[in-house]
């Protein structure tokens, strides 16, 4: 499978972004997605993801309430709607997925096989 993020960009602190994963190739429906991001001279790190069928999903704590990850297996695309955005929140954000039977949804990037290029979210404060 391959990725596309996108959906980036430059807003004030407050305001929201939705991100977008388009995937293409077959059985995107048995994957699991996850998003990650990253900033300079940090490590990769978890965001959100969300299991095959929609039915489970995880966060990480700083997002909790925030931001939204949704799929839309028809249409090959997994999101990330983001809001009341934080200077913080500033990073390149990365789609990734992984090929599964089972139904849990991995925050580590070791898990996940395929990857998207990333796209840039600047929040200024």
């Amino acid at each position: 499978v391959q990725l596309q993020a996108s959906g980036g960009g430059l807003v004030q602190a407050g305001d929201s972004l939705r991100l977008s994963c388009a995937a293409s190739g077959r059985f995107f429906g048995n994957y699991v997605v996850g998003w990650f991001r990253q900033t300079p001279g940090k490590e990769r790190e978890f965001v959100a993801a969300i299991n095959q069928r929609g039915s489970s999903t995880n966060y990480v704590e700083s997002v909790k309430d925030r931001f939204t990850i949704s799929r839309d297996n028809a249409r090959n695309t997994v999101y990330l709607q983001m809001n009341s955005l934080k200077f913080e929140d500033t990073a390149v954000y990365y789609c990734a997925a992984r090929f599964s039977v089972a139904q849990a949804v991995p925050t580590t990037p070791r898990e996940y096989l395929y990857w998207g290029q990333g796209t840039l979210v600047t929040v200024s404060s």
